[in-house]
């Protein structure tokens, strides 16, 4: 199970004037890669805190209580707004609710697009090189370890390997501005013949002129070599149009043809196989005096390989092969070596200690944790590497906590006396005394505690696991071919606002190269959403969040951007967290269901589990509120209102409007039960003792029509 994205055991609050307010109550869930997880419950049930949690975008008066969010070996409530902001947008993205929430009314749709793709672009280039260096110090380290004999011959083909990927970024480079070049061009004639299509005013005389410069830009070789005579001809043909006789709209039509022959040959162009720039580097680095342009492209990325594999890589990898079983072995031993620590820390702090003495204690600890991670392993462990930051400040919440709490007493006992003092008297007292919002110390010590029994559990695990070196040496070189080739890769205004047009066509907005210079209140409702769900995928992210993105509106229009959600997710391979509140939204698109309910996942499972076996009666109560078009009877409406979670319920938030509840229910909160490897709910009604109780008839005869038409599976 590949796992993007982890909620550990997440608690957050608000404070408000009336007391503290039990948003999120201890939940944690897990986001496969390529799946959609729906997060679904009624208005207030913290699904959508959770949502903003995971972007960092908490409102001002928000008190995260404890947990963990985990994505990339980060643990996202930990880290800084800097850092964050390389995050958020990029990797992470989220649709709202309220599409103009997204939009700013007085800027044009086109610029709100592309300002993603260039902002996206200037940093990942940066961070890019940053990466390329830090991972090569990294493996030269080790490969010197592994070999110290050959560390001059180490050295010599790390300053190799360095060089070559330099030329190889500034052969990549020339073309890239070449190939921009031409985009931009076919962009910019593509936009001349849409105006002059519409009969609208044009200079052509200067337009044509500003393409004929442009035009002479496009030099480099690898990217000319197969079109030279091509494009000396309809550069001819371009300035010969420059002289063309002037009209008040539109375009002569010899000029027309003219810009549509260029337009073919610079589509075409940018089309071609690109050159592997990476396999030329080394080869034109060691024979400066060869041209190597005019050959063809695939023959000559393969003659290129071989001469890399024979002349470097062969031995490179041979030599990096040897640092990554050296960093595994060394760091297999560590985690062994570790395990007895780990013990001896969850003993110290089951004990009694000083705040000074366990943060001292827990950043030693952090320290020979830290020295255990294998850094040449691309796949980032987010328990491990986020032990430092899970440990620290679960000692700081429960000191915090163990100070906080007696003043809150204090408080509380106060408040409570004054009202009795005052309804002693006769008088009349309308305001409440505020909860106390103490902690249970005991809990946040356990919580210390796990975070070091999670890392013992993951630690043993790796201990027993095989190395798969040849595979761990491929996965590096292509990380850092990946790095060296993004250092280069400069996104253009021109080229950003052509992939804008294609992605205002893929969401299906229709006429998007007129479209992009509309303001949002020319656009409906839905084309508004689509909009927004364009500007979330402009940087391509890993996690798109749509918090209920159909709420506002109709029923037609929220089909179509389901429908346009499912495709985009198989089509980006992204992995989606869908938040709502009603689950019929998600029947054909979830792979996995979350119901909360007053801050508390109370059932967890995939589709089919909550579709045809649910065990929750808040599940009931959903689907028995949901229509469908073949439902005769009438549908259940769910009894009174969530509870007030700044007097959160001792024992089972929905006991109070649950036709079911036990005493039980009333008294203590159910634990997580499971009902099968995929599937739990947390209800007193699956314990062994609890009386039987029927799933409610509207659902039972939903399932049974459901299976039916399935064929009975």
């Amino acid at each position: 199970m590949d796992k993007i994205l982890e909620v550990k055991n997440l608690k957050i609050s608000f404070r408000t004037s009336s007391g503290t307010l039990k948003a999120v109550r201890d939940i944690s869930f897990d986001l496969e890669r390529g799946k959609t997880l729906a997060i679904v419950g009624e208005s207030g049930s913290g699904k959508s805190v959770t949502s903003k949690a995971v972007l960092g975008i908490l409102a001002g008066n928000s008190i995260v209580d404890g947990g963990e969010i985990l994505y990339d070996g980060r643990d996202l409530l930990k880290i800084d707004e800097e850092e964050m902001c390389t995050i958020r947008g990029d990797k992470i993205a989220m649709i709202f609710q309220d599409p103009l929430s997204s939009l700013n009314p007085i800027v044009k749709i086109g610029k709100q697009i592309t300002e993603a793709m260039l902002l996206k672009n200037k940093t990942s280039r940066k961070d890019a090189r940053k990466e390329f260096n830090n991972t090569l110090a990294l493996i030269k380290t080790q490969m010197i370890a592994a070999s110290p004999e050959q560390e001059a011959r180490i050295n010599e083909m790390v300053a190799t390997f360095d060089k070559f990927c330099v030329e190889a970024n500034r052969l990549e480079n020339r073309y890239n501005i070449s190939e921009t070049t031409a985009t931009d061009m076919a962009a910019a004639i593509e936009d001349i013949l849409f105006r002059a299509g519409k009969n609208q005013k044009l200079d052509a005389r200067m337009l044509l002129q500003d393409l004929s410069t442009k035009l002479r830009n496009i030099s480099d070789p690898f990217f000319t070599s197969r079109y030279t005579d091509r494009l000396a001809a309809v550069g001819a043909e371009l300035k010969a149009a420059t002289k063309a006789p002037k009209t008040p709209t539109g375009l002569p039509e010899e000029v027309v043809n003219t810009l549509k022959s260029l337009q073919s040959l610079l589509q075409e162009m940018a089309a071609q196989l690109k050159p592997n720039f990476f396999r030329i580097g080394y080869y034109t680095m060691q024979n400066p005096n060869e041209v190597v342009t005019g050959q063809d492209v695939q023959e000559l990325n393969e003659a290129a390989l071989a001469y890399l594999d024979s002349n470097f890589m062969n031995e490179f990898i041979a030599l990096l092969n040897k640092g990554v079983k050296h960093s595994y072995k060394e760091k297999q031993a560590k985690k062994q070596e570790i395990l007895p620590a780990l013990q001896e820390a969850k003993a110290y702090f089951t004990g009694e200690y000083t705040k000074k003495d366990a943060l001292k204690y827990a950043a030693a600890l952090a320290a020979q944790v830290e020295d255990c991670i294998d850094r040449l392993e691309m796949n980032k462990d987010g328990a491990v590497y986020t032990f430092r930051s899970s440990i620290l400040s679960g000692i700081q919440r429960y000191f915090a906590a163990a100070a906080n709490d007696p003043k809150e007493e204090a408080r509380f006992a106060k408040q409570t006396a004054r009202r009795e003092k005052l309804i002693s008297k006769g008088r009349t007292v309308e305001w409440k005394v505020i909860p106390k919002n103490v902690h249970d110390l005991d809990a946040l010590r356990a919580e210390i505690v796990s975070v070091i029994t999670r890392l013992e559990a993951r630690f043993q695990a790796a201990i027993g696991m095989p190395l798969d070196s040849q595979t761990r040496c491929v996965e590096i070189i292509d990380f850092l071919k990946d790095k060296a080739s993004k250092v280069v890769y400069k996104v253009t205004r021109a080229m950003a606002k052509e992939r804008a047009i294609k992605l205002m066509e893929e969401v299906g907005i229709p006429e998007p190269r007129m479209r992009f210079y509309q303001y949002p209140f020319e656009f409906s409702g839905g084309m508004r959403q689509r909009i927004v769900i364009a500007i979330a995928l402009s940087a391509d992210p890993e996690i798109l969040i749509c918090d209920e993105p159909t709420t506002a509106l109709d029923v037609t229009i929220q089909a179509q951007i389901l429908e346009l959600i499912n495709r985009l997710k198989t089509e980006r391979n992204l992995s989606v967290v869908f938040i709502t509140h009603d689950l019929g939204v998600v029947a054909n698109m979830a792979d996995d269901i979350a119901v909360m309910y007053a801050g508390k996942i109370v059932e967890y499972g995939t589709a089919e589990d909550i579709f045809y076996d649910p065990r929750h009666p808040y599940t009931w109560a959903l689907l028995s509120s949901m229509p469908d078009l073949d439902t005769k009877e009438k549908l259940d409406a769910i009894p009174g209102t969530p509870p007030n979670m700044i007097y959160p319920p001792v024992g089972d938030a929905f006991a109070d409007r649950n036709k079911y509840a036990m005493q039980i229910d009333f008294e203590m909160q159910p634990p997580m039960f499971e009902v099968s490897e995929t599937h739990k709910a947390a209800t007193w009604l699956l314990h062994p003792d609890a009386p039987a109780v029927e799933v409610p008839k509207v659902i039972t005869d939903r399932i049974a029509r459901m299976k039916q038409k399935a064929g009975g599976n």
